[in-house]
Order: structure tokens, then sequence, then C-alpha cells
């Protein structure tokens, strides 16, 4: 008994000791485990660890917002529902793929066969359709159909559909922009990419970001533009009524400030949505101010005579002898469209004279005329902010024929694109100088720092500031009686410009089309101090094709509602009465003629009969409110000289027929010694200044114009 229980304890003390061997043996396991995965292998297991919850997520911004020049948005992101689905869930849960593509197809508008192969199969994640409208969105949600979600994305919206489309361009369906201003400004708009930390649950999606909690980190830059939407609204408009009317092919409108270069309207008609890029043609997206070249015709004469005067080729008295219609040169013969004699600069202008201008650029010789085109811009990009910009084409006068310096000084064998043609006119109205184009005014980022500002920049100075001013003075006269733009002439204003009428090139038979032309019309107002510059192209016009009758009215029907929207008040009656009335003398000894016309000045401008009318008083005024009171006043104006008015015939206050023509004698103020400082100040007259070369400026000598 007493051996058996001795047996025992001993094999009690033998498993004691075994299992007290077997815990030390795992206790030492564990600890050497623990010691392993905490000290050795800690770094390793860690890193592995964070792979598994922590994910360094690329976090896209938000595309920035752009707006017109006073706030209004043209361009947003917008948050919009996309539909996705997960074909491995449909499987499972049993459903045939082509019941729920069968529902799916007629609300979103998708093939129900190509739906249905692509909700079939194992993979975890396809795309149904992406940034459908909020009905699409809420009828899905309704049908609560299995392995079927929606997710949010940031779709690109542009609430104003068409307007400015040419220029915004439009972002894909990644939110990339790929045309216009979306692709020209994708850095600034889409904003950096930036990678952040998060914390993902076993699903993969993101629990926990504390850089997620500032919005200001997905969202790119905000862009200003020069447009204004009022302006770029009536542009649009009034192109696609011309267009229309004229069955023209395509057209294209600028609007700008020639002061400052901004652009304050680009339109192009055929235009496009946007929103639905997808539903037009690259003819109908295409930026055709800056991408379509084409040849210029009589727009480039005001450019060929203020080169011509710059250079000292051509004086502004100087008579041109225009052949009576026709000349030749080399074997080649140039026409007008009407006989005309001997002709000044500026009645070259007003009738737009080939041979005249042809004759101005053989006598600058081809150095000379490819050097004033190519200062004015010809032939060069302007840089402006904006895709696909064309230089135009204006080969270097060494590889000229023998009557290019001719053919090329009237608008032929040379081209050019709208934007350029805007900005060397306003190169003449802003006093000789070239600006750089404007579109961009203003960039401000997520944090609200301002990264760009558009600050109005001088590329060179093209001509003196008198012959600026001087070619000014002619290009009033295209718009008054006789001259080829008299369709864009506006009540109120004094309007400068020029009218252009190009055959287009046949590229089949070589030559010029008969049947295919180019109608133009560039001008500016008021020409006294320009304020608003447009550019009027209309492409292959069906009805009509001459730039007076086509573009010119489309010039009028914009510039004046534009120029009141800007607030330059047009002048009154009030206003013309007073530079109609007589002049105060009491410190002047005038002649007896200028006290004989004073006195006897009439009140008003109204006939005394039926097709008659009263001659107005302009002595003492400068040339240009002497012409907006002859017309008026309805009279034909033939004016000599330059600088203050110091004789007239007839003599005012006499009755004359309606359409008569009235001879008005200029002198420079330092050689005006009937009118004093005090007049001539009234009249508008910097008597400080060095007068500008005398020139005989001829309003109107026949009846009709040519348009070349």
């Amino acid at each position: 008994m007493t051996d058996l229980s001795a047996r025992r304890r001993l094999f009690m003390r033998m498993r004691i000791a075994l299992l007290a061997t077997l815990l030390g043996a795992g206790a030492g396991g564990v600890v050497y485990r623990a010691w392993d995965l905490q000290v050795r292998r800690a770094a390793g297991l860690r890193e592995m660890a964070e792979e598994q919850y922590l994910r360094e997520v690329s976090l896209s911004s938000k595309r920035g917002t752009i707006y017109d020049r006073a706030g209004a948005e043209l361009a947003v992101s917008v948050d919009a529902d996309s539909i996705w689905a997960n074909p491995s869930a449909i499987k499972k849960a049993g459903v045939d793929p082509r019941v729920i593509a069968d529902r799916l197809s007629p609300l979103l508008g998708i093939d129900a066969e190509v739906l249905a192969q692509r909700l079939t199969g194992d993979r975890h994640f396809v795309w149904v359709k992406r940034r459908v409208t909020p009905a699409q969105g809420k009828a899905v949600r309704a049908m609560r159909l299995a392995g079927v979600a929606i997710s949010e994305e940031a779709r690109r919206f542009y609430p104003n559909r068409e307007l400015a489309a040419h220029v915004l361009g439009f972002a894909n369906v990644d939110g990339v922009g790929i045309e216009g201003l979306e692709l020209a400004l994708e850095d600034k708009l889409r904003g950096p990419k930036q990678t952040i930390p998060s914390v993902l649950d076993r699903r993969g999606d993101v629990v926990f970001s504390e850089q997620l909690l500032d919005d200001r980190a997905a969202q790119g830059s905000e862009v200003t533009l020069t447009i204004d939407k009022t302006l770029q609204h009536l542009a649009e408009r009034e192109l696609e009524l011309a267009v229309r009317s004229y069955e023209a092919r395509a057209g294209t409108i600028i609007l700008l400030d020639p002061s400052t270069g901004e652009l304050l309207a680009v339109a192009n008609y055929p235009t496009f949505n946007p929103n639905e890029p997808n539903k037009s043609g690259s003819a109908e997206r295409r930026n055709r101010a800056v991408t379509d070249r084409f040849e210029p015709g009589s727009t480039i004469k005001p450019f060929t005579i203020g080169g011509g005067l710059a250079a000292g080729a051509v004086s502004p008295t100087q008579g041109i002898d225009c052949e009576n219609g026709a000349v030749r040169v080399a074997e080649y013969w140039i026409h007008d469209s009407h006989h005309f004699g001997v002709l000044t600069p500026a009645q070259i202008l007003a009738f737009s004279s080939n041979i005249g201008a042809g004759k101005i650029g053989l006598a600058m010789g081809r150095p000379g005329l490819y050097r004033a085109l190519t200062r004015f811009g010809f032939g060069e990009r302007t840089g402006i902010e904006l895709p696909g910009e064309t230089a135009g084409i204006l080969r270097h006068y060494k590889r000229w024929y023998d009557m290019d310096a001719a053919t090329i000084a009237f608008g032929q064998g040379v081209s050019t694109t709208t934007l350029q043609l805007a900005m060397a006119l306003g190169a003449i109205a802003n006093k000789g100088r070239l600006m750089q184009p404007l579109i961009v005014k203003r960039v401000v980022d997520s944090h609200g720092q301002v990264v760009q500002e558009a600050v109005p920049q001088v590329r060179r100075q093209v001509i003196p500031e008198n012959v600026a001013r001087l070619v000014s003075d002619m290009l009033i006269a295209v718009t008054g009686p006789g001259g080829t733009g008299t369709e864009a002439a506006i009540d109120g204003y004094l309007v400068a410009g020029k009218t252009g009428t190009a055959q287009k090139a046949d590229y089949v038979h070589g030559g010029y089309a008969d049947d295919r032309w180019t109608a133009s019309f560039i001008g500016y107002a008021p020409a006294q101090q320009p304020r608003l510059l447009a550019a009027v192209v209309i492409d292959e016009p069906l009805i009509a094709h001459q730039g007076g009758s086509v573009a010119a009215p489309v010039f009028r029907r914009v510039m004046g509602p534009a120029l009141r929207h800007l607030g330059v008040a047009p002048e009154g009656a009030s206003a013309l009465a007073e530079l109609a009335a007589p002049h105060k003398v009491e410190a002047v000894q005038p002649s007896a003629a200028a006290v004989e016309q004073r006195s006897a000045a009439p009140a008003t401008l109204e006939p005394v009969a039926a097709g008659d009318v009263l001659v107005p008083n302009l002595v003492g005024q400068s040339l240009r409110p002497a012409i907006v009171l002859a017309q008026q006043a309805e009279l034909v104006i033939r004016v000599v000289g330059t600088g203050l008015v110091t004789s007239q015939e007839p003599p005012s206050a006499a009755v004359v027929r309606r359409g008569s023509q009235l001879t008005l004698h200029l002198e420079p103020p330092n050689l005006a010694p009937s009118l004093t400082p005090a007049t001539q100040a009234k009249a508008g007259v910097q008597t400080s200044a060095q007068p500008s070369p005398t020139h005989e400026l001829l309003a109107t000598v026949r009846p009709g114009g040519q348009d070349g």
C-alpha cells in the first residue's frame, strides 16, 4: 500500500514536471515569437501592416471656375451621379445580367446587348454610365438593382450653353481640358495632384484623413476672363443672324478695347454646345478667329497707306493716278470697280482703290512694304492664350514675284486671321502702338492668392502717332457719304473703319473663284477717342458678297448697343447744337468774312424747304466735329488742309440742296490768325502739338464707291 502511494506520488510529480516543462517551453516560444515579431522583425511587419490599412491617396483637385470680367460664371464644376456595377456581385445574387440591362437600357440610352455583356463576368467594377442627369440618377436609385451602385463625380458644366464656346472649349469625362481655354489653362484649372496619407477599412474605403477635411486642397485655380458676357451674347446673336440671312458658310466677330488689347467678345458661327461636344463636328468646334486664314482684301489698305506715310514713300496731299480703272503690272492687269482718275491717299481709302493702294505698295518697294506689314503683326502669331493660333502667311519679300508688291498692298497674296486684323487696326486706333491681346484677366489659386494678373503690354510702336492720327482721319471718310462703309455709320458716333471684299482662291483650277468671297469690315468708335474696336468677317456669303453691304451692317448692329453698354454716350442734339453754335469773338480780331459768317449762323440745322438745308457754321472747328455736323446736315464735304476750319464755301446760313458739296479750308492753329487760343481750345485742338502734314481729305467725289 505504501509502495502504491509512493508510485502514485512519483508519477504525479513526473506529470507536473512534464507539464511545467511543456508550459515553460511554450512560454519561451511565445516570448521568442513576441521578441521576433516586435523586435527583430518589427520594422518589416510594421511596413506590411501599414500597406494594408494606410494608402497614399491621389487627390484630384476640383476644376476651377471660369468667370467673365464681371464675375458671371461661364464654366463650373458640379457634382453628378455616375452609375457603376459589380458583375461578381450580380453573379452571386443569381440575377440575370440581361434583366438588369433591359431595365437600364431605355433609361440611360445604352444598347441592352452591349450593357449585358459588360455586366457579365467576375470583375468587381465596371462603369455603366458616368455623369448622368439628376433624374436618371434618381430613377436608378429607385430601381434598387442588385450589384448596381451610384457614386458622385465632378462634372464640367457650362451654364450658358453655346455662349463663348470656342473661347472656353470643353473638358472630357475625366475632367481633362480638350479644347479652348480648358486646354490652354489645364494646369491652372485642374490644380496640382496631391498625394495624402489616409486610413482605409477592409473594403478599401477611406475612413480618415486629416487633409481631406481641407476643402481648399481639392480646388483648382479660378480664372477671370476679359470677355464681357453681355457683349459676347450680342456678338453671337448678330453673327448668327448675318450668316443665316446671307446664307454664308461661317462668320467671326471680335470685339476688343484698342487701348488695352483686352478681348471683350470672340464669336464664331457655326457654334456648338460644350456640354455635349460629341454632338458637333470639328468644323463647329473650331475657333475660326485664331485658326482660319483668309486673304484680307481691302482691309489691309489702311496699313499699306500708314506704312507708306510713315516711311515717306507717299505724302498726304500726293495725287496718285488710278489709271481710269485699269493698270498693267508685269504681265497682269489690276482693276478697280470704278474708273478713278487722280486720288489722294485719303480718297484711295474712301473709295477702296486697288490701283491706288498698289501704286503706294510699289512706291514703298518690296522691303518697305514687307517691313510695314510685319510691324503691324502680319505673318506672326499674336501670342493670345488660345490654342491653335496660326500665323497667317506673309512670304519674305525676297520670295515675291514681280507684281506681289502691288497685289499684297491691296490684300491679295497674303493671308491673316481675324485676330491679327483686329490687333493691327487697334494699333492705328491706339496712336500707333500695337498691343498684346489679352483674354485672361486674372488667375486666383485655391488659397485666394493672385497668381496671374493681366497688364496691358505694348508690343511695339508701329507708326508715329501723328501718322496714326492722320490715317484715322482718313478712315472716317470710309463710313461717310460716298464711302464704301456707309452702312457701318452709327447715329451719334464718329466711326472709323474699312471694308473688305476678297475673292477666295480656287485651289482646284488655280487663280481666284468667281463665286466665293470673304466679306469683312474692321472699325472702331468713337473715332476721336476709340473705346471699342470690332472686326467682322463673313465667309462665303451667297445673297451678297461686298463687305460694305454684308459685314458693315453687322458692325453697326453690334457696335451701337455695345457702346451704350460700355457707357459711351452718343453726342445728342444738345451737343451737336453746341458744336454748331457761333464762337464767342470778344477777344478775337476776326476777318470781315468770318464775322459775317458767324453773325449769320443758324440756330438749328433744320431744312428751310423740301430738299433744302441750311449750311452750318463750321469755322473754328477741328476736322472730326466738322464731319459730324456736315453729315447731320446731309452735305457732302471736301476738306483741304489740316487743323482748324478757317473758311467754308458756301458760307454758313446759305440755303443749298441736300447732298450739295461743302468745301472746308483748314490751317494748323499756329497759321490761323483769325482763331484765338480760346476758340482753338473749344474746337478741341492741342496748339502745343506739332501739326500733322497738310493733306486733302475728299469724303466723296462721285456717287457710289468700290469695295475692293
